[in-house]
């Protein structure tokens, strides 16, 4: 079956993943509104940067999440008392713009991130980006995952899947691995990952980009491996690590040796590695 048929089908098959693409654009639209104005910035309790974008986002978000059966994890909502999430089986986990200081720089990396989550394992993804408008898309189910380069935030949901195009990840057999990292704040964990992949007598190149960007990067092909040796939270990685395994990239904890989960008691994920295995 091609590309476009099977997405038609999956559309009408997966109301949960039309809806959190329809929540993302319209989320985009509001958020470019801001990031076209002069907006203020404040920090949050935790010294995180927060703006009317962030809020903005949010509400929209959850204007279109709360009409499925699913409660809601976001960065901007209060959060919930783990004693009443550990009995959701299935729940939304969304940060409305991931990379806050990426927008607060106007460097147009930053991301809208939706993902659904059932028994721990993210099963939907979708990352928007925004500024270019860009969007990514993954069904863990279905082994499908795919990006649109549309036109507008006001892209019709059959639009988009007739720009659909599948993500492809590199087979990694090449003699020169290209590695996410910051190129300028490289930690010494990073670089002793670095030193492990030269030492096995590849070349390494180091690639950068901001937000959820990363894991779009290893789904699309553009990169091999994603060290992440800092803390992220669970909004941070769960639509990416479900585009991911759409297309056969795992999300590997440094503490179990086993795939990223979500809704736990500790809502900050451990040490991970993304990557094709």
């Amino acid at each position: 079956m091609g590309l476009k048929k099977y997405l038609n089908g999956m559309l009408n098959m997966n109301p949960n993943l039309k809806l959190a693409i329809e929540a993302s654009l319209r989320a985009g639209e509001v958020i470019m509104k801001v990031y076209d104005s002069a907006f203020d910035v404040e920090l949050k309790d935790d010294k995180s940067p927060l703006t009317e974008a962030d809020k903005k986002a949010n509400d929209v978000i959850n204007s279109y999440l709360i009409n499925t059966d699913f409660p809601v994890i976001s960065e901007e909502n209060k959060q919930v008392a783990y004693q009443q999430r550990k009995e959701w089986s299935t729940c939304w986990v969304v940060d409305p713009v991931d990379g806050t200081k990426e927008f607060i720089k106007r460097n147009g990396e930053f991301t809208v991130n939706i993902a659904l989550v059932t028994e721990g394992k993210p099963n939907l993804g979708v990352i928007y980006v925004p500024a270019s408008k860009m969007l990514y898309a993954g069904n863990v189910s279905a082994n499908l995952g795919f990006k649109a380069q549309l036109e507008s935030h006001d892209t019709s949901i059959d639009d988009v899947f007739k720009l659909a195009q599948p993500l492809e990840p590199k087979n990694g057999n090449g003699n020169q691995i290209q590695v996410v990292g910051s190129r300028s704040h490289m930690s010494p964990e990073t670089l002793d990952f670095i030193e492990t992949i030269k030492n096995t007598g590849k070349q390494v190149e180091v690639v950068s980009k901001g937000s959820s960007l990363k894991f779009c990067l290893i789904a699309e092909g553009n990169a091999d491996v994603y060290p992440r040796f800092a803390p992220t939270m669970e909004w941070d990685t769960a639509a990416g690590q479900a585009i991911c395994n759409a297309v056969g990239v795992e999300v590997i904890s440094k503490e179990t040796n086993k795939p990223l989960l979500y809704n736990k008691e500790n809502l900050l994920n451990p040490w991970f590695v993304v990557s094709k295995h």
